[in-house]
């Protein structure tokens, strides 16, 4: 783990979506981070340890999911499944498929497994399945504000967690979309799907793969947008803990009363043409009963200095 000193920073951002204004100063203690999200190795480990079973390899109750149809309603996660042709970029089902049996052991379904990937993120892992693996390493899951502080990597303001530009000098600086998502993935990073903890360069406080890879699930519950700016410096926040549960729920879907939580980081499938969160600010919701193929998490754990 690395350790990371406490300071105040400017939390989300007034250039780019909706839910990251307003741009506010925040205040965080210090902590160790995880220096990279928690591998195939990692929860292996935990797995074998303590007889775990994912969110993804349970067959969901039906009472939790009105209207669902029966023959839905087997294990299985979500899989990124490009097309091979231009579609609608406000329709997702173009690029997800529900693939029965999809965990994490077995990442794009059956017949797929995680053999050579142990230093690869963990994916397909649910809200609990994260904080069970926290729980059980005694760490916890950090917060938006610890996690966004921790990507910034000292450059308060920057747009990106290694400066301004999104390439600098050409660099490809953390595994994004390169080419038309969702059908042209021209791979010019060397990688199509996740790649190995560590292939990219560190921020400013040694930490890898805060940027893209895969998502990471934060403690903090969804809210749509940031609270105002402190008044005063007296008033800014400390640690603060983002929205309410009740608040989270998604609105266009009223008769599933699941909470999301806020993920943060983008991942390999941030794209210019489509996806721009591949920056510390930009913050996602996601419900606590979903995994993917994209999503993975890291730990932090609050102590004194060392």
């Amino acid at each position: 783990m690395i350790w990371i000193e406490g300071g105040t920073f400017r939390m989300g951002s007034d250039q780019h979506y909706t839910e990251e204004r307003p741009a506010h100063s925040v205040t965080v203690d210090g902590f160790f981070i995880d220096e990279t999200p928690v591998t195939n190795a990692h929860f292996r480990a935990f797995v074998e340890a303590t007889d775990y079973v994912t969110f993804a390899e349970i067959r969901p109750d039906p009472k939790d999911y009105p209207g669902a149809l029966p023959g839905m309603l087997k294990a299985g996660s979500l899989v990124f499944t490009p097309p091979d042709h231009p579609v609608d970029l406000r329709d997702w089902s173009q690029w997800w498929r529900f693939r029965f049996r999809a965990n994490w052991r077995k990442p794009y379904g059956p017949g797929s497994s995680i053999i050579g990937l142990d230093d690869h993120p963990v994916v397909h892992v649910a809200y609990r399945d994260a904080e069970a693996y926290a729980k059980w390493a005694g760490k916890e899951l950090p917060t938006e504000a610890e996690w966004e502080f921790a990507a910034r990597g000292g450059l308060d303001g920057a747009e990106f967690a290694w400066g301004d530009k999104l390439n600098p000098g050409e660099r490809q600086m953390a595994n994004t979309w390169q080419g038309q998502f969702p059908f042209e993935n021209l791979a010019t990073d060397g990688f199509e799907r996740t790649s190995p903890v560590r292939s990219f360069p560190p921020n400013g406080y040694g930490v890898y793969d805060m940027i893209g890879n895969v998502w990471e699930w934060t403690a903090d519950w969804w809210s749509s947008r940031h609270p105002d700016d402190a008044p005063k410096a007296c008033c800014v926040p400390v640690n603060p803990r983002g929205g309410a549960r009740e608040a989270s729920f998604d609105p266009r879907q009223p008769q599933i009363a699941i909470p999301r939580k806020v993920l943060k980081g983008g991942s390999h499938l941030c794209a210019p043409n489509y996806c721009r969160r591949y920056r510390p600010a930009a913050r996602h919701a996601e419900p606590v009963d979903t995994s993917t193929s994209h999503v993975g998490f890291r730990c932090l754990r609050r102590a004194p200095p060392p």
